[in-house]
């Protein structure tokens, strides 16, 4: 099933939790693809290689996979697209999978975690990476795609749900190097696909702080309520941020912690390796969500003191106009006898009040600095 062509539709929450739900009440093992999007096809590549020879196979079945069962060679199979479910449980019945991670794979709902088998080592996380388009203005999209690792003696299954490059790198690296890679097995194969993974985070990363760099300097210029609106989406799309790569860390301590025979001692310093990139990753979003907190309360403190220069600009105007509405009362009243209504120079010197008061009102507030 070779056709390049990829077309991966959204779908409503609502339709989500229905595919969910269609698992419900069934036996456990059954495979049902339960996915947050619609996708047309089920592309296989496989990338067969030794110190010497590489070959990438043109696969139209699962059956054309068995032949490298019998090279003494690492076999990667990469599956794009799971919406044809007899491929993955055919994968199952000549590889030997349990059902339940065959069910695992299917259902793109599960939780970072690895696990172990006599013959194999199940892995499942999530790829992280930036959307293409913001669906609105000021708006931070991530895409999350569920990656399932299958660790054989001499093969890798990865799982994957839609056609992209994620790999691309990786696979030109093999088809380039004649060094480490080729030469060691399919432990090294899983750590270097897990490192392609987990380092597409810094990307999404750098972007997410050049996003918060941004709301910063518009707090300190100009903030609206449209700021006050990015930084929410922000917030609640590091969350699920959070949610994904957090796991990550107890995910490669397994790792690390495993003395299964398909993981050799000299690999575990690999692993270290990415394990100290997830924690790396796990710092940096807890410090983004902390400036994004931070950035709330600045965005408070800003309309608040917008909100204090208004009313410090009403006070001082009717601070002024208060004893002037006052002096306006007490002779607007229609008392027969008021001496001053008499008196020739009473309108002249009303004006010489009306006139002395604001001035000598504004001049002691500069003084005070409160203007």
């Amino acid at each position: 099933m070779s056709d390049d062509s990829f077309s991966s539709e959204p779908i409503s929450m609502l339709d989500a939790h229905r595919n969910t739900a269609k698992k419900a009440g069934m036996p456990p093992g059954s495979l049902i693809h339960v996915a947050d999007f619609n996708e047309e096809d089920t592309r296989i590549s496989v990338i067969d290689y030794g110190p010497i020879d590489i070959e990438e196979p043109s696969v139209e079945t699962v059956e054309d996979l068995l032949k490298f069962r019998e090279k003494d060679s690492i076999t990667w199979v990469c599956l794009e697209g799971l919406k044809n479910v007899e491929i993955t449980e055919l994968i199952g019945k000549y590889f030997d999978i349990h059902p339940l991670v065959l069910e695992d794979i299917l259902n793109t709902h599960q939780r970072p975690k690895f696990e172990e088998y006599d013959d194999y080592l199940y892995i499942v996380l999530k790829g992280l990476s930036l959307g293409e388009e913001e669906a609105e203005p000021g708006e931070f999209n991530v895409d999350y795609e569920q990656i399932s690792i299958l660790v054989l003696n001499d093969f890798v299954f990865t799982f994957k749900e839609w056609k992209d490059e994620l790999f691309l790198p990786l696979i030109q690296r093999i088809r380039s190097s004649t060094g480490r890679i080729r030469t060691l097995g399919s432990d090294y194969l899983t750590y270097a696909i897990l490192d392609t993974i987990i380092d597409q985070n810094f990307v999404l990363l750098d972007s997410m702080d050049e996003r918060i760099d941004a709301i910063e300097e518009e707090l300190l210029t100009d903030p609206t309520s449209d700021t006050l609106v990015s930084i929410q989406r922000l917030k609640r799309e590091l969350i699920n941020i959070r949610r994904s790569t957090s796991p990550q860390r107890e995910l490669l301590s397994a790792i690390l912690r495993s003395d299964h025979d398909l993981i050799s001692e000299k690999i575990h310093i690999y692993f270290r390796d990415v394990f100290d990139h997830v924690l790396r990753i796990s710092e940096s979003v807890d410090s983004y969500r902390d400036m994004l907190a931070g950035l709330l309360d600045i965005y408070v403190s800003s309309v608040s003191n917008k909100m204090n220069e208004v009313m410090k600009i009403l006070t001082v105007f009717a601070s002024i106009f208060i004893p002037l509405t006052f002096i306006a009362g007490i002779y607007g009243m229609n008392f027969e006898y008021m001496p001053e209504l008499r008196w020739k120079w009473s309108y002249p010197m009303i004006w010489v009040v009306f006139i002395t008061l604001p001035a000598v009102l504004i001049i002691y507030f500069k003084k005070k600095k409160w203007l």
